[in-house]
This record gives C-alpha cells, structure tokens and sequence, in this order.
C-alpha cells in the first residue's frame, strides 16, 4: 500500500475550495474539468442507446464479445461520460471488453426514474445489438453503483434476461442516509459529505419517498439477482450503505464478493492514473468481468 500516494491525494482534495451554495450546473462543470483522459490506445465511438448518449469505450485487447454497460457517480446530478471516460478505459483494459458509458438525465432537471429508465433502455440496446446476457455486466460507482443494482432489478422485473453480475463500486443505495458511516467517517472522506449527499438524493427523489426501491435499493427485495461485487473503502461514509447491502444480498440468496478496502476513500478506482490501490482495484475489477463472463 502507498499511503504517501493517498495522502497526497486527500491533501489535494482537501484544498480544493467547496462552495455549498454552488449550483448543480457549476459542480457538472467544475467535475468535468477535474476529470482525467482518456488513455491514447483506447477508442471512443459515441453511439445512442434507445436514445440515450453512449460512449462505447474499447481498449486494444478488449474481447467484442465481453460488455460491461457503465453507469457514472455523481449523486445523480453530476457526472458525465467525460468525467468516467478514464476509468471506463482502464475497466476496458482490465476486464478485457467493450463498455458502453452512458449519458443518463440528471436531476433535477429528470428526477428519479429517470435515470433507471435511461439504463434499462441502454440494457435494451445491448441485447437488441446482440450482447450475450451470458457475456455482459452492469457496474457503476456512488450513485451509479446503487443505479446499477437499481437497473438489475428493473431489469428481473421486466423479465429481461439479466447480465452475468453486477460490479458496485462504493454504492449509493440508500438515499435516507441511515448508515452509522455516514457520521463516523464524515471527518475522514474528503470526496463526500452527508450535507451535500442529503442535497443530491432531495434532488434526484423529487418528492418521493427516500425507500423506494429503485431509488434506495438497499430497501428492495434482491432475490434473483446475479453475483454482486462490492468494492468500497474503509474510510467513506458509504462504508455502511456497502456493507448492508452485501449483507441483504447473501440474506437474498444473491452470490455476493464484499471487499471492503482498507483506508480507501469513496470512488478511490477514479484516481487509477495516480493511485496504486485504484490499479491494484481495477484489476480485480477485471479479474472478476472476466471470471464471470467466460
């Protein structure tokens, strides 16, 4: 473990001035500037998936029969392909197949179901471009890892056949914000505050009630689901929303690998071109696509 590399990085982080008060249009122009490149190597084919914007994203020794639909962090009102165009390389790489990078709507201009719409029709488009379910997983991190788990429900309940698994990375799925993490690590994860996370989930449920299933899937019936991996880091706030949700899963009968990683902060596989552990991450990110998508 490089723990100058993360402290280094928490320090950077928190130098970086925050303005509560900002608009969600300023933080999607401030996250995008923020966001790393693309690797040269790795292709980039905007495509519309049922409508929705989409980024097929294709390393050089990606498997065309291996895909991995991607759904972006950002509380669901931030975020963009631009901002996750780098780790969905890297995950390209790694697990040795194509990811589509979707564009969902954001809130609050598109509350919830929006966004879970937009990723089941991007599913639709998989499978209508002759995607084997066998051969394929859905992933995100923070919201997008809870939008993830959310999709696959949809998904079962639309009785679409479901992807191989699911990869979560530090997932949102509970936007009530019960978790004893969200008070015990506020002081130590310098990507996320309950303040702000309180703000994006008023804007994402637009009124409804924060346990709705798809909106809060830790709230949900899991049965059916296909494997789960879990990655999340131990100094986040979102430690407890992982950790419930891992615990439910198995409770569900759901195949479950729950990693919790060791002084992590949240999202810490999006720092891959400058942290170890987010390589060390995203390798067995691939490991794990490849293993469940022979």
């Amino acid at each position: 473990m490089s723990l100058q590399q993360l402290d280094s990085l928490i320090q950077k982080l928190k130098a970086v001035p925050v303005d509560p008060t900002a608009t969600f249009a300023r933080r999607r122009a401030a996250m995008e500037k923020a966001a790393f490149r693309l690797d040269a190597d790795i292709k980039a084919e905007p495509v519309s998936a049922n409508g929705v914007p989409a980024e097929w994203i294709t390393a050089p020794a990606a498997d065309t029969g291996r895909s991995v639909l991607y759904l972006h962090g950002g509380g669901y009102t931030i975020g963009s392909i631009k901002t996750h165009r780098c780790l969905a390389g890297w995950i390209s790489r790694a697990a040795q197949a194509r990811v589509l990078l979707i564009d969902y709507r954001l809130a609050p201009e598109n509350p919830f179901p929006a966004a879970v719409d937009d990723a089941v029709a991007a599913w639709r488009f998989m499978l209508d471009s002759g995607v084997k379910p066998s051969r394929a997983v859905v992933g995100g991190d923070s919201a997008g890892g809870g939008l993830a788990v959310a999709t696959l429900l949809a998904i079962r309940d639309a009785s679409l056949p479901l992807p191989a698994a699911g990869v979560c990375l530090s997932p949102w799925v509970d936007l009530e914000g019960t978790g004893e993490s969200m008070k015990t690590k506020a002081d130590v994860d310098p990507m996320v505050g309950s303040g702000n996370l309180a703000d994006m989930a008023s804007a994402y449920l637009g009124g409804r009630d924060p346990k709705t299933p798809l909106a809060s899937p830790l709230y949900a019936d899991l049965r059916g689901l296909p494997p789960l991996l879990i990655q999340v880091g131990t100094a986040e706030v979102l430690l407890d929303d992982s950790s419930r949700l891992a615990e439910r899963a198995r409770k569900a009968g759901v195949e479950v690998a729950y990693e919790p990683w060791e002084h992590m902060i949240h999202v810490w596989q999006i720092f891959v071109p400058m942290l170890d552990e987010a390589k060390q991450a995203v390798e067995r990110i691939g490991a794990y696509i490849r293993e469940k998508t022979p």
